[in-house]
């Protein structure tokens, strides 16, 4: 399943880069890197991401289709 990774505006370039690590590290795959905003989407297993969550400075969303009315 694929999740969006988003980090604080006042988040470190090394929070960041920690943030992907700890995600490759539980098993996950970087699909995409963000420019405008600090994130990424990551590939992840489902069991995985509930300690990747953990972290105060990382927002964990799962990646969708979003639709206007």
């Amino acid at each position: 399943m694929m999740y969006n990774v988003t980090l604080k505006e006042n988040a470190s370039p090394a929070e960041l880069e920690k943030a992907k690590e700890d995600a490759k590290a539980q098993g996950g795959t970087i699909k995409h890197e963000y420019t405008l905003i600090k994130g990424f989407t990551v590939e992840f297993p489902d069991d995985r991401v509930h300690t990747f969550q953990s972290n105060d400075h990382v927002h964990v969303e799962v990646d969708g289709e979003v639709k206007t009315q």
